[in-house]
């Protein structure tokens, strides 16, 4: 239970936070996200630096991880977990997976979009 509310306060503070870059950044008059590749970067470079620092030096507890790692980052963007996925399967050297993961993230989730708002004509 106690895990769960780390990830909850942390998500919920992300959550928050990218709404903000959004409205601040995000211009309706050309239709380009600019807060949401903010947020996207962003998240991925904190992720990158929480992850490397609590695996190089063992200074972060489980509960900072999941704060600050699957709960404010995850909150904040979820491509920061499918870039450090995909920096797994890289560093690994398991490049089928981290093809195979990418495009098909990328296509069902466009897919996924698009079925979404075809199905809501619907109801």
């Amino acid at each position: 239970m106690k895990s769960l509310l780390f990830v909850f306060i942390g998500g919920g503070f992300g959550s928050v936070l990218r709404f903000l870059i959004g409205k601040w950044l995000n211009n309706s008059e050309n239709g380009i996200p600019y807060g949401t590749f903010v947020a996207n970067i962003l998240g991925s470079l904190l992720i990158g630096f929480i992850l490397g620092y609590a695996a190089k030096n063992n200074a972060l507890s489980q509960n900072h991880t999941l704060l600050l790692a699957t709960g404010f980052c995850g909150g904040f963007t979820t491509f920061s977990t499918f870039a450090y996925e995909n920096h797994v399967f890289l560093k690994s050297g398991d490049f089928t997976s981290f093809a195979f993961y990418t495009i098909v993230s990328f296509v069902v989730g466009f897919l996924a979009v698009f079925a979404g708002m075809y199905l809501v004509k619907f109801i």
